[in-house]
C-alpha cells in the first residue's frame, strides 16, 4: 500500500509572532501566525504545527490565546507544542483547538508523561518532539543525542533509543528535528531521519533544513519518514504548499492534492 506523504508547515511562535532562526539562534520575525495559518490551510497543507519556542525556557504555559486564534482559521489537523508539562496542560491545549500536542523537554524530564497523555487522549494525540544534535566526532559513526530546553541542554540520551522508548510508552508520532540542519536551508539530516524511521513503527516527521523542493523530495523518498515539516521556505515566500505538492507528485511521491 502506498503511503501518502504529508507536508506540514511549522509556525515557530515567540511572543505571539512567527519567528525563524538558524540552529535555534539568530531568531528573526517572520509574521503573524493567524495570517500564515489561513494561507496554509487554504493552500492544501496536510497539517499545521505550532511550536511556542520560548515557553519551556521561560518556564511559562503555552500562549493559548494565540492557539485559539490560529485554531479558528484551520480545518486541517493542528498540533501544538511548547510549555506542555502535564495532562492538564494537554487538556487545556486541546480545549483551545489543538488536535494533538507535542512534548519535548517535559517528556525527557519525566518519560511517564507520554503514557499518561496517551491514556487520557489516545496515542494519536501524542507527538514526541526530538531535538537531535550530532555529538560524534567527524569521521566516526554518527551518534545523535536528544536535547532539551530549546536545544540548550544535552540529555545524554541517544536520540534513536529515545524514539524507540517513547513509542513504547505511548507516543503516536515522532517529530524529529535536526538542530544541526535547523534553519540552514541546506537539507534535512538524511542519516538521522533514516535511522529513526527504521527504528520505530510510528510515523516520523522530518524537520530542520528544508531549503529546496529537491531536498523535500529527497527526505520523503530516501528515509522512510511519513511527513516533512517546512518553515523558512514557506514563510519567506520562496515556494507554496501547492508548488511543493505538484513537484513531489512529478517525482512519483504520493501526496494529497
Amino acid at each position: 500500500m502506498t503511503t501518502i506523504k504529508r507536508i506540514i508547515p511549522c509556525l515557530d511562535v515567540d511572543g505571539g509572532r512567527v519567528v525563524k532562526g538558524v540552529k535555534f539562534e539568530e531568531v528573526k520575525d517572520a509574521g503573524d501566525p493567524v495570517e500564515f495559518a489561513r494561507r496554509y490551510n487554504a493552500g492544501g497543507a496536510d497539517e499545521l504545527a505550532f511550536l511556542d519556542i520560548s515557553a519551556t525556557s521561560k518556564g511559562r504555559a503555552t500562549l493559548l490565546d494565540v492557539v485559539r486564534k490560529v485554531a479558528a482559521e484551520v480545518t486541517i489537523p493542528f498540533c501544538v507544542g511548547g510549555g506542555i508539562r502535564t495532562v492538564e496542560d494537554m487538556r487545556q491545549t486541546i480545549k483551545a483547538g489543538a488536535g494533538k500536542v507535542s512534548v519535548c523537554s517535559s517528556a525527557l524530564a519525566r518519560p511517564q508523561l507520554l503514557s499518561e497523555m496517551a491514556s487520557a487522549f489516545g496515542s494519536q494525540s501524542v507527538v514526541l518532539a526530538i531535538d537531535a544534535k550530532r555529538v560524534s566526532a567527524k569521521g566516526q559513526p554518527p551518534v545523535w543525542h536528544a536535547f532539551s530546553n530549546g536545544g540548550r541542554a544535552d540529555s545524554g540520551l541517544d536520540a534513536i533509543e529515545w524514539a524507540i522508548k517513547a513509542a513504547e510508552l505511548g507516543a503516536g508520532e515522532i517529530m524529529l528535528n535536526s538542530i544541526d540542519a535547523d534553519g540552514t536551508c541546506a537539507g534535512y539530516d538524511i542519516a538521522l531521519c533514516a535511522a529513526v524511521a527504521k527504528a520505530v513503527s510510528v510515523p516520523v516527521i522530518a524537520s530542520g533544513g528544508a531549503g529546496s523542493l529537491e531536498q523535500i523530495a529527497e527526505v520523503l523518498k530516501e528515509t522512510g519518514v511519513d511527513a516533512a515539516l517546512v518553515a523558512s521556505l514557506l514563510h519567506f515566500g520562496k515556494t507554496t504548499v501547492p508548488e511543493i505538492k505538484q513537484y513531489l507528485a512529478l517525482q512519483g511521491i504520493s501526496v494529497r492534492q
